[in-house]
C-alpha cells in the first residue's frame, strides 16, 4: 500500500498518472516495492547511482508511488525558496503525516504557514530562550554528572534526556510516571511515518502511531485550561496565552497540534543530531581537546554556561555543523508540486511528488573536498562565505527554514559544555559505524560508549 496517499482534502491535487512522467530518466526497480528497500537501507548510495545513471533529475518508484528527485544545491535553492509559489510542503508531507502531526507548521503553506509561524515565534524571542537555557544547565549538568565515569548506550540515553529537556523547557513540568508513555507514543509515531501499512488496522505500526497521537493530545488538552490562567515562561504556557493578529487566542486544537509537533521535533531531531556529533567527536578526539579549550576560556567556573556566551563558542558550532553534515537530521524534504515547471530542461506536470536530497547535497564533491573526511574548518568563514548557500542545509530553507534551529544550537552547545570540560568520549570498537537514516536517524547500536572523566 502507497505511502503516498490519494488526495486527503478536496483542495489537494489528484495523482499523477504514472505515464505522464515517462519522459523523465528513472527506474522503477522491483515489482511493487519498486526501490523503496534501496533507499531504506542506504539514500545516499541509492542517489548516487541514480545520478551517475541519470543525471540531477530522476524519477523513481519508492514507497507505493512515483517521486520526482531533484539533486544539489541549485534544486535545494529552486524548491526551499519557492519564489513562484510551486512546491507545497503541506501536499508533500501531508500524506505522510496526517494521522500523526496533522496540521502542524510544517505541514501549511504560504498565508497560512506565515500566520502560525509568526504566532509560535513567540516561544523563541530572547526572554523565553534566556529561560529555556536556565533549564537546559541544570538538566544537562545533573545528567552528565550521572554519566560520569560509566559505559551505556548513548542514544536511548540522550533520546530519554532530550525528552526530560523537552518537558521542562516546553512543557514546565518534570516528567513522573508518565515520561515512559510519552517517549513510548513518540516512537511510535515517527515509527508509523514510514510505515508500509498506512492505516490503523490492528496491530499495525500505524496504530501504534495513532494510539500515540492519541495518548499525546488527551495529555495536552488536560493541562490547557491551567496554562491559559498561567503566566509561565515554558513554551506551552506562552502559546496558550499567544494571540492571532487579529486578537484570537490560538484555539485549543491548534496548541495540541503545535506542540506535539514541535515536542517531536525537539525529542527526536535532536537527539539524532548530538548522537551525530558525539559519534564524530568519538572518532576524532583531537577536536574534543580543541572544543574542551575552547570551553575552559569562557570563564564559566560555576558550570552554568549564560545564555550571552552561546555565540563565544565557533568551534563548538562548526563542529555540529559538520556533523550535522554528515548525518542531516531530516534525511529528505518532500513536496508537490501545484502547477507545472520546468528543471534542468525537464518540464515536470502539476501533481508530481518532488523530493530534494539533502545527505547527497552534502556530499558533492563539488562543494565539499574529500566529503567522507571529517573537517569542521569548512566551515570557517572565509570558506563557507563562497559556498552555495544551499549547500549546506539540515534545517530546510526559505519560509519551511526550522524555526527551533537556534534552539537546536543552544541546546547542543550546552551540552558539550557541561560534557567536554571533565570528561573525554571514548567509543567502543566499531560503535555506530552503522545508521539507519530514515525517519530520522539514529546509530543502529545505540552508540555504545563510556564517557571517561578527566
Amino acid at each position: 500500500m502507497a505511502v503516498f496517499a490519494d488526495a486527503l482534502d478536496p483542495d489537494f491535487l489528484p495523482r499523477v498518472p504514472s505515464r505522464a512522467l515517462e519522459h523523465l530518466p528513472g527506474s522503477g526497480g522491483l515489482p511493487f516495492v519498486g526501490n523503496t528497500l534501496k533507499v531504506l537501507d542506504d539514500p545516499v548510495a541509492h542517489a548516487t547511482a541514480c545520478h551517475e545513471a541519470f543525471g540531477p533529475v530522476y524519477r523513481s518508484h519508492v514507497f507505493g508511488d512515483w517521486i520526482v528527485n531533484m539533486l544539489g544545491p541549485d534544486a535545494n535553492e529552486v524548491v526551499m525558496l519557492d519564489r513562484e509559489k510551486i512546491f507545497s510542503s503541506d501536499q508533500g508531507w501531508t500524506p505522510l503525516l496526517h494521522l500523526l502531526f496533522p496540521r502542524g507548521l510544517m505541514l501549511m503553506d504560504y498565508d497560512l504557514h506565515r500566520a502560525h509561524r509568526k504566532a509560535l515565534g513567540v516561544a523563541f524571542k530572547t526572554e523565553p530562550m534566556i529561560h529555556y537555557a536556565n533549564a537546559l544547565n541544570v538538566g544537562i549538568k545533573t545528567r552528565v554528572q550521572a554519566w560520569s565515569g560509566t559505559h551505556f548506550k548513548f542514544y536511548p540515553a540522550i533520546k530519554q534526556l532530550t525528552l526530560d529537556l523537552a518537558a521542562e523547557s516546553f512543557l514546565g513540568i518534570e516528567l513522573g510516571p508518565e515520561a515512559d508513555h510519552i517517549n513510548r507514543a513518540f516512537i511510535d509515531m515517527v515509527a508509523a511515518s514510514i510505515a508500509v501499512i498506512r492505516k490503523p488496522w490492528p496491530g499495525t505500526l500505524m496504530a501504534k502511531g495513532v494510539k500515540g497521537r492519541a495518548f499525546m493530545m488527551a495529555f495536552f488538552a488536560r493541562e490547557i485550561p491551567k496554562r491559559r490562567k498561567s503566566g509561565g515562561s515554558d513554551m506551552f504556557s506562552q502559546l496558550c496565552n499567544t494571540q492571532h493578529d487579529n486578537g484570537q487566542l490560538l484555539t485549543d486544537q491548534e496548541i495540541m497540534d503545535h506542540m506535539n509537533f514541535l515536542m517531536m521535533a525537539a525529542h527526536d531531531t535532536l537527539s539524532s543530531s548530538i548522537s551525530s556529533m558525539m559519534y564524530r567527536l568519538g572518532e576524532n578526539p583531537g577536536w574534543q581537546d580543541r572544543l574542551r579549550d575552547e570551553h575552559m576560556r569562557l570563564g564559566a567556573d560555576d558550570v552554568m554556561l549564560p545564555y550571552a556566551q552561546l555565540s563565544e563558542m565557533p568551534l563548538t558550532e562548526y563542529v555540529f555543523k559538520e556533523s550535522l553534515r554528515l548525518m542531516a537530521p531530516v534525511p529528505s524534504f518532500p513536496r508537490r508540486a501545484l502547477k507545472r515547471f520546468e528543471f534542468q530542461g525537464h518540464e515536470i506536470p502539476a501533481g508530481t511528488w518532488v523530493s530534494i536530497n539533502p545527505q547527497f547535497t552534502h556530499r558533492m564533491d563539488a562543494y565539499w573536498p574529500s566529503p567522507e573526511h571529517f573537517d569542521p574548518l569548512r566551515f570557517l568563514p572565509e570558506n563557507a562565505n563562497t559556498r552555495h548557500k544551499y549547500a549546506w542545509v539540515p534545517f530546510g530553507g526559505g519560509a519551511h527554514m526550522c524555526l527551533g534551529l537556534h534552539f537546536a544550537y543552544m541546546q547542543t552547545k550546552i551540552f558539550f559544555f557541561h560534557l567536554l570540560r571533565e570528561h573525554r568520549i571514548v567509543l567502543d570498537a566499531h560503535a555506530g559505524e552503522k545508521w539507519q537514516v530514515f525517519p530520522i536517524p539514529k546509530p543502529r547500536d545505540g552508540l555504545p560508549l563510556r564517557v571517561e572523566r578527566l
